[in-house]
């Protein structure tokens, strides 16, 4: 794992089982920062690992203790480990979050997804409400689609142009597709890291993930998360438009919409501390 991002797993409580003697914790190279505070796990996005999160981390680790983790194929996770069968749904991704929460015994989660990650984190917290208290979701789509009636920003053709590009140069999709999310504001230094972070990604891993959340339709699971919900929209995002966030606050039962300034579709790389201000007016 790179040096701009080295945690110790700190605990001083013998219950806890330490990521290298836990096969859950080692698959996911699961982080965990501090002790004795509320509990927030962050779950990345499509084709990220945990370092995308690290100019939240200090200000987030003053106030809880943080739960970081990389899926499997991304990061320092278990490559060995991936199981296309598995992870041929979303629902997959969102039980790994659940075996994290249950082998570290935490209760009253705040958790926190980015893009797809928000989608992963609503399935788990659906499947597992009695560990989960309230969840973030950052650049969320419930389905990244257009249809009649639903704008969701991407024509289905478009996602097999997308896909196509993958197969034929993968390094050169990154790079497109990370300046496509992070948008022209962005300076050139924020969406090479987030091509980097595809680029470091399991490729084969990568192209299944791809199409398991470009074409995932979790609007029918929006109405079954029964806790509240923040929903940080940014603006000119291709990924999530402006009229998916809306959607999400109709369709959400205790959903509370913030529209950031932020452009493109990282907030928590472009725009971290707007990012923070609204994940703690909403988590106070």
């Amino acid at each position: 794992m790179s040096d701009l991002f080295t945690f110790s797993y700190k605990t001083e409580s013998s219950s806890l089982p330490k990521p290298a003697t836990h096969p859950v914790l080692l698959r996911h190279n699961v982080t965990v920062i501090g002790e004795g505070k509320p509990p927030l796990l962050l779950c990345n996005g499509f084709g990220c690992d945990q370092r995308i999160w690290r100019y939240m981390i200090p200000a987030l680790s003053a106030r809880y203790q943080l739960v970081l983790f990389d899926q499997v194929g991304t990061g320092g996770s278990d490559r060995t480990a991936y199981d296309p069968v598995r992870y041929a749904t979303l629902q997959g991704y969102a039980q790994d979050i659940i075996e994290i929460c249950r082998v570290l015994n935490l209760q009253q989660v705040v958790v926190a997804g980015h893009s797809v990650g928000a989608m992963i984190v609503m399935l788990a917290a659906i499947e597992a409400p009695d560990i989960f208290s309230r969840i973030v979701m950052v650049a969320p789509s419930p389905y990244y689609l257009n249809e009649p009636g639903y704008h969701g920003g991407f024509d289905r053709e478009d996602m097999y142009q997308l896909l196509q590009l993958m197969d034929a140069d993968y390094n050169s999709w990154a790079d497109m597709f990370a300046a496509l999310l992070m948008g022209p504001a962005t300076p050139a230094a924020l969406y090479q890291e987030l091509a980097t972070q595809f680029c470091t990604t399991d490729c084969n891993v990568g192209r299944q993930f791809a199409e398991v959340a470009f074409f995932a339709d979790n609007r029918a699971d929006l109405p079954r998360l029964q806790m509240p919900a923040l929903v940080l929209q940014c603006t000119q995002d291709v990924a999530a438009p402006a009229e998916v966030g809306a959607y999400l606050l109709n369709h959400l039962p205790q959903a509370t919409l913030v529209e950031l300034q932020a452009t493109g579709h990282c907030p928590h790389l472009s725009a971290p501390v707007e990012t923070l201000a609204a994940m703690e007016a909403f988590l106070v």
